[in-house]
């Protein structure tokens, strides 16, 4: 299978090898063929391309789209790129503040949004629309693809603000040629995949609605998450191939027929956060089949490594790379980590088979850096660190033991302390926080803080303030008040202190 240039031309692809009633998206009571996506977004292309929008930040210009999953997302999504444009991906439930911040770093000049996204959006964008705009004429030719910057789609880091990944069209094309090379293929264009992971995140984006299109699949979309509902999604339109997040894998292992429901799938992955074994032992109790596990980060298209990469699944590892994908573990001093036969255990599979030791990777599917002249990207060798450290075992596969980042995982979303205590301390009560993830029996962790206060102030009220400044899933879910923090020699809150 020849490899496009452009993520696009995907779709293009599809539209000419499918059958012509073959759906490429389900949404609702609609259905929507290959033909017909490839048409709606040339219209998209043209109408973006009509709006003659120059290039800046020695890049073409930014379209962002802060819609749910629906066909529209799709639509502007693959009518951005084919216009030659790139993609800036903000999640709809961003407060005023968030969604200011994301357009503001990219200088995106349209906005394509949810009436209540478009309704407090405060910077000014030059062309802001709630559906897709679409123009009648003739088919577009994409005149971009390779090297070129497809998406920026934005993460953090403790040290400050959010900082936009550049994906280029070859990253996001490579990781389905790597997935698509494990043996036997986990997903083929005969499969349904269920479409439930925001499209907004590198992995409902690129492993859920790029891999449709890589594969000229059928892709079933659900706007919010509902355990009952998509259930009830799966098993009227037979869905195969299940892309979710551990907090999905976890609600539907607690329903009463999630077996029936899942009779037609062959292959549920799960990824974004570490999913929890007893989790996992109920679903494949119910249904049969084994979760198969992945890791990866938004800069690494995302996907790195997978179970279904392994000759056989171990419970709680990431798995094996993908084909393509090099991985190497590397010790605090910078010597790389190595397996020898002194470090087998054969009578205990999956025991450590090596030191932990940061994961560091290289590949095609690797991000060019970060907006928006390429910082923190690859080394000049390829190799680039991810800031998760792991273990390997004697077979090879790893196991994450930890992350030299303070990142708090809560239902597969980021969650980065440092923006979390920022906008507390913008409170006029608070003069310092602390934020940290603690255990949840069902969004994995969950954000709770610890501040000193300079007046009275309840609970509710730092509550309500953190509810109007950040998407909810960054919401603290609880509020520990206490006398002083406890800080390092050199001024650091000593966060293990806290832990207790």
């Amino acid at each position: 299978m020849q490899v496009p240039r452009n993520v696009a031309d995907l779709v293009r692809r599809a539209a000419r090898e499918a059958t012509a009633d073959k759906p490429a998206l389900i949404w609702q009571d609609r259905s929507i063929t290959w033909s017909e996506l490839d048409a709606s977004v040339d219209a998209a292309a043209r109408a973006l391309r009509g709006l003659s929008l120059p290039d800046s930040a020695g890049h073409p210009a930014r379209v962002a789209i802060a819609l749910p999953n629906v066909p529209d997302f799709a639509v502007a999504y693959f009518g951005a790129l084919r216009a030659g444009l790139v993609v800036v991906a903000i999640n709809p439930g961003y407060t005023q503040r968030e969604v200011d911040q994301l357009l503001t770093d990219s200088g995106a000049a349209v906005l394509i949004a949810t009436a209540g996204v478009l309704a407090t959006v405060g910077v000014p964008v030059a062309h802001r629309y709630t559906e897709t705009p679409q123009e009648p004429g003739e088919p577009v030719d994409a005149d971009t693809g390779g090297e070129d910057l497809a998406v920026l789609i934005y993460t953090s880091g403790t040290e400050g603000d959010p900082k936009g990944a550049m994906l280029s069209h070859r990253a996001l094309l490579a990781n389905h040629e790597q997935v698509a090379a494990i043996k036997p293929p986990p997903i083929g264009a005969d499969d349904v995949l269920l479409l439930a992971v925001p499209l907004f995140h590198a992995y409902g984006l690129n492993s859920g609605l790029g891999a449709v299109a890589w594969h000229g699949a059928t892709g079933v979309l659900l706007e919010r998450f509902d355990p009952a509902e998509s259930m009830n999604l799966i098993a009227r339109h037979q869905i195969t191939v299940v892309v979710a997040v551990p907090q999905m894998i976890v609600a539907w292992s607690l329903l009463p027929d999630c077996g029936e429901a899942f009779a037609t799938v062959r292959v549920a992955v799960s990824g974004a956060a570490p999913l929890d074994a007893t989790a996992s032992g109920r679903f494949l109790a119910a249904t049969g089949h084994v979760v198969f596990e992945g890791y990866g980060l938004t800069e690494t298209g995302p996907v790195l490594t997978t179970t279904l990469a392994s000759p056989v699944p171990k419970t709680g590892s990431i798995g094996q790379p993908l084909p393509g994908v090099s991985i190497k573990l590397v010790a605090a001093g910078g010597e790389e980590i190595e397996l020898t036969e002194d470090d087998f255990d054969d009578d205990a599979p999956g025991s450590p088979g090596t030191d932990p030791g940061e994961i560091v990777a290289r590949g095609p599917n690797l991000f060019s850096g970060y907006w928006p002249d390429g910082r923190d990207g690859p080394a000049a060798d390829g190799w680039w660190p991810t800031g998760d450290v792991a273990y390997a075992d004697a077979d090879g596969d790893l196991f994450l033991v930890d992350r030299l980042r303070e990142l708090i995982l809560v239902s597969g979303f980021n969650v980065y302390p440092y923006e979390v205590e920022q906008v507390l301390q913008q409170h006029p009560a608070v003069s310092e926080a602390a934020v940290l993830g603690v255990p949840h029996p069902y969004t994995g962790q969950t954000v709770k803080a610890f501040v000193v206060t300079s007046e009275p102030v309840s609970t509710e009220d730092l509550l309500g303030y953190c509810e109007r400044n950040l998407a909810r899933f960054k919401c603290p879910t609880a509020i520990e008040f206490v006398a002083s923090m406890p800080h390092s020699a050199t001024g650091k809150v000593r966060k293990a202190a806290l832990r207790g």
